[in-house]
C-alpha cells in the first residue's frame, strides 16, 4: 500500500483554497479538515492629486496671478516668443523691440526682455503687493498701474535690461518707435513715436 507524503501546510497557505483542497485530498486528508485560508491584499488607491493651482491663461480677460510672471534676475529674449510675455504682445511692439535687439547687438548690448504682456489678475497682485509695500493706494499707483490703465494688460509695453541695454535704447530707441514714457521706469517703454521719430515728454510716473 502506498503512503502519502503529508503537504507542507507554509505551501498549503500560498495557494488558493479550491487547489489547496485538492491537494489535501492527494496528501491523505479530507478536505473537510483544512484550516488554511487565503486572502488577497489589495493596495490603497493612490493618493488624489493636488488640487490645480493658478493655470496660466491668456487675452485680455484673463485673471490668473501668474501670466506675465518671471522669477526674479530672469530675463527672455526678445526672440523667446514660445513665452506669452512676448507672443501676447501687440506684433509691432514685438517687431521694434526685436529690431533694436539687432541694433543693440551690433553696438555690443545685450537687450533683454524683464516683462512684457501681463494677465489682469497678474498686473493686480503687482498692485495689491505695492499697496501693502508702500502703504497706499496713492503711493502704489506711482509705481505700478492698476488692470485697468495698465499697458501691459494690453500687450502695448515692454520692461527691458539690464541697465546698459536701458541707457542703449533711451539713447536709440526712438529710430524703432520706442519711447521712454515714465521718469522714474528707465526700463518701461512703449511703441510712442510719432512718424518724425519723437518721444512724448516724459511723465513723472505711473500715475501720470
Amino acid at each position: 500500500m502506498t503512503r502519502l507524503a503529508p503537504c507542507p501546510a507554509r505551501a498549503l497557505a500560498a495557494i488558493g483554497g479550491a487547489l489547496a483542497a485538492t491537494l489535501l485530498s492527494a496528501c491523505g486528508h479530507s478536505p473537510d479538515v483544512m484550516l488554511v485560508q487565503t486572502s488577497i491584499v489589495v493596495p490603497p488607491p493612490p493618493p488624489l492629486p493636488a488640487p490645480p493651482g493658478d493655470t496660466l491663461s491668456i487675452g485680455p480677460a484673463a485673471v490668473d496671478t501668474t501670466g506675465g510672471w518671471l522669477a526674479d534676475g530672469t530675463m527672455l529674449s526678445p526672440f523667446d516668443t514660445a513665452n506669452p510675455i512676448l507672443s501676447q504682445l501687440d506684433p509691432a511692439l514685438l517687431d521694434a523691440v526685436q529690431n533694436a535687439a539687432r541694433a543693440a547687438e551690433a553696438d555690443g548690448v545685450q537687450l533683454r526682455v524683464t516683462s512684457g504682456w501681463r494677465s489682469r489678475g497678474f498686473q493686480q497682485r503687482l498692485f495689491d503687493d505695492a499697496v501693502r509695500t508702500y502703504g497706499s493706494v496713492q503711493r502704489a499707483a506711482e509705481l505700478v498701474a492698476t488692470p485697468e490703465v495698465s499697458k501691459h494688460v494690453l500687450g502695448q509695453a515692454i520692461d527691458i535690461g539690464p541697465a546698459e541695454a536701458d541707457h542703449w535704447l533711451i539713447a536709440n530707441g526712438a529710430r524703432f518707435g520706442l519711447c521712454q514714457i515714465y521718469a522714474n521706469e528707465i526700463w518701461h517703454f512703449e511703441l510712442a513715436a510719432d512718424a518724425r521719430g519723437n518721444c512724448p515728454p516724459l511723465k513723472p510716473n505711473a500715475a501720470g
